[in-house]
């Protein structure tokens, strides 16, 4: 476990996630919030569970999930979610998007979701821009981070959101908007528990150059230490973000 001192545990902070399927929780986060004194609740879609009230909600957490954000026919909660999530943008609520999160934050503040030239699964390195480190929760990150990708969608950037990152097989890993809201492509929310789930008992996840194989991903020791710190330091400078901004315009 490692020790940041940027945040108190004694912060008081209603923090909400968003969760579309049992493999793809909230991982890592669920012990920052734990060290932080934090509750986490919150809304299993993929279950039927209702969404929070936009005004109990300080810091929004949208994590990943199998499905694509146009799948509407097949998870119908998709569309209430995209208006709750542009709702919360538009309240001026710190908003932080894991992969399928990521995107379905970028589709809320108009960029195009498509599919990316390249199915990303495996653990490659993530290029951090030098504008990252002139925003709070990205101060501390590395010029590079070998990190977890499973994602075969990307999004263009919104309208005046900044580039956090990129890899060689995506060039939009992350954005920031408004220094509240945050996306990330990549995960760096996973620990051992959170990657088995994903493997799903290790059946056959296909190839291509940017796919590695279930052996590989499982090797990921060496990796997990620098993720878990990076997750930290954004996770306490996001929430260190002082107060509401108030109801805001998403539009350009």
């Amino acid at each position: 476990m490692y020790e940041f001192h940027r945040l108190t545990s004694g912060v008081s902070m209603n923090i909400h996630y968003l969760q579309h399927g049992a493999s793809e929780g909230v991982g890592r986060i669920a012990d920052w919030a734990r060290a932080r004194g934090l509750t986490l609740p919150g809304s299993h879609l993929y279950r039927g569970e209702k969404f929070p009230a936009v005004d109990s909600v300080d810091f929004l957490i949208i994590m990943g999930g199998e499905m694509n954000i146009y799948q509407h026919r097949d998870h119908p909660w998709l569309v209430e979610e995209k208006r709750f999530i542009k709702a919360a943008i538009e309240h001026g609520k710190i908003v932080l998007g894991i992969c399928l999160g990521a995107q379905l934050i970028a589709d809320a503040l108009g960029a195009k979701v498509y599919q990316n030239p390249e199915i990303e699964i495996g653990w490659f390195p993530v290029r951090f821009a030098g504008s990252a480190k002139e925003h709070a929760p990205f101060r501390s990150f590395p010029p590079e981070l070998t990190a977890l990708h499973w994602h075969g969608d990307t999004f263009d950037l919104p309208p005046n959101a900044i580039r956090l990152a990129s890899s060689a097989a995506c060039e939009n890993q992350g954005f920031l908007y408004k220094e509240r809201v945050a996306a990330l492509q990549f995960h760096i929310e996973v620990g051992r528990e959170e990657i088995e789930l994903f493997l799903g008992g290790g059946g056959e996840i296909g190839s291509g150059r940017f796919i590695q194989t279930a052996e590989a991903i499982r090797s990921c020791d060496r990796y997990l230490p620098a993720t878990e710190k990076t997750l930290w330091s954004m996770l306490d400078g996001l929430a260190s973000i002082n107060g509401p901004r108030g109801a805001g315009d998403i539009r350009p």
